[in-house]
């Protein structure tokens, strides 16, 4: 029995991490259609095992984890996040796979704005920045963060999650 509560409980989170990155991709059209930016989600990286018939294959997910959403602002600035969906009172640093913490340190190296958005309980939402999510520990005693740590980083939800609200854009 314990089996199967864990099995549901996995599938229960996977469906609630794909409505938030479905909720993001709808704020990503608003944001498109203004012309505030052009944010696409980072497709899964397959392996193609064996062909069939009509263009369908047999494949597999390959390992390499990036961040979820990749774009450009409006001011040329390119902008990564990953998307985070949590029911508990906190949020996990190790949420980030390792792999993609790789990719949020090369791009933010090179100056693009990295984020993590989270959400806790599809109530409410917000956007980590990636130099306060890799340091956790260091500004917080714990590899976690609370909703009174989160709450300097909340951001609106109305109709979409306003993830680019209060954002200055460079000159």
């Amino acid at each position: 029995m314990g089996e199967y509560k864990r099995e549901l409980a996995g599938k229960r989170s996977k469906y609630a991490g794909r409505l938030f990155e479905q909720m993001i991709e709808e704020s990503c059209v608003f944001y498109r259609v203004e012309g505030i930016a052009s944010i696409e989600k980072t497709p899964e990286p397959v392996k193609c095992i064996k062909m069939m018939e009509n263009g369908r294959f047999v494949g597999c997910f390959e390992k390499t984890a990036q961040p979820d959403f990749k774009g450009v602002l409006q001011d040329g600035t390119c902008i990564v996040f990953d998307a985070k969906h949590t029911d508990a009172d906190q949020i996990s640093q190790s949420a980030v796979l390792e792999q993609q913490a790789e990719f949020f340190d090369v791009y933010e190296q090179m100056g693009a704005r990295c984020y993590v958005l989270v959400s806790i309980g599809f109530k409410s939402f917000y956007r980590v920045p990636w130099i306060i999510w890799k340091d956790m520990k260091e500004l917080y005693g714990h590899k976690h963060m609370t909703i009174k740590e989160l709450e300097q980083y909340k951001i609106p939800s109305r109709l979409r999650v306003a993830f680019l609200e209060g954002i200055e854009l460079r000159d």
